[in-house]
């Protein structure tokens, strides 16, 4: 028999060759990774425990956002907000375990001993840098608080204020517009804790504080009585400053978190804790 010309055992050669490929798996389709619906499967989340959601918060746990300075209760709006993500994340009220960790440490760097902490910690670009977060779950203006026919009371303005004695706590949006917004002659006084904050409004130490508004509220009408809301402010920029929660920095559960807090926003979920929790933080003179 004589050999096959060379022309044609490599035209079999190429076919064999282009049947073996198109059969063989494919890298492209092997390696993809799995859909963002199968790496947030409800109740099997890359959490600190298996089964478990360690939520951190603040302590005390102050109203309106928690009651009775219990956070596991469901009561107040965060602890509301918290159980509510909890639930679309496929973890129940009792697959649900409480930390407490201080404000400023929850979005310091370092790696985290919760899943996510919810404690009115503003979204910002500098705090991105240590930590990541979810989608904003409240939009939030920050107010003044001061004494009834004191001085500060009677501000109409940004201007009004410069001349006064201003405090915050520490690591606060609230302390930011102070210092950013307002630039008063006297440096703000600085706490730790906003229940320092308002003892020394009521010891007369500062002439008024800066806290959000829902806070504000609350202060004025259950902690303070012969206090006031001198205004709040407007927005700094286009984007309004928000509430996120905060999680470690890359952490595999941060999508899905967004997603969660997505969904209670489009569902109208957080419309309804908002009502039934902060209705009564619905207006206040703006401060221009």
């Amino acid at each position: 028999m004589h050999p096959a010309p060379r022309a044609l055992r490599r035209a079999v050669v190429a076919v064999v060759v282009l049947a073996a490929v198109s059969c063989a798996p494919q890298p492209e389709e092997a390696d993809k990774p799995s859909s963002a619906g199968n790496a947030c499967k409800k109740g099997e989340l890359a959490t600190r425990t298996s089964g478990k959601l360690t939520i951190a918060t603040d302590e005390p746990a102050y109203e309106p956002w928690f009651k009775d300075d219990k956070p596991a209760n469901g009561k107040g709006f965060e602890s509301a907000v918290a159980y509510a993500v909890a639930e679309q994340l496929g973890y129940g009220k009792d697959k649900v375990a409480w930390q407490t960790v201080p404000f400023n440490k929850a979005f310091a760097p370092g790696e985290k001993t919760f899943d996510f902490d919810i404690n009115q910690v503003s979204v910002s670009e500098e705090r991105k840098k240590a930590v990541d977060f979810s989608s904003g779950y409240y939009d939030v203006r920050q107010a003044v608080v001061a004494l009834k026919g004191s001085k500060a009371a009677k501000a109409k303005s940004v201007a009004d204020l410069k001349g006064v004695k201003l405090g915050a706590q520490v690591g606060t949006t609230s302390l930011n517009y102070i210092d950013d917004v307002v630039k008063p002659k006297q440096a703000a006084a600085v706490y730790a804790k906003n229940d320092q904050a308002k003892s020394a409004l009521k010891n007369g130490q500062v002439d008024a504080i800066v806290v959000d508004l829902p806070t504000a509220f609350y202060i004025t009408g259950a902690e303070i009585t012969d206090a006031t809301i001198v205004g709040q402010f407007a927005h700094q920029g286009g984007t309004p400053e928000q509430f996120g929660l905060v999680l470690d920095k890359g952490s595999a559960l941060t999508s899905c978190v967004s997603q969660a807090v997505d969904t209670l926003r489009e569902d109208g979920t957080l419309a309804k804790i908002e009502q039934q929790w902060l209705s009564d933080a619905v207006d206040a003179p703006v401060l221009k």
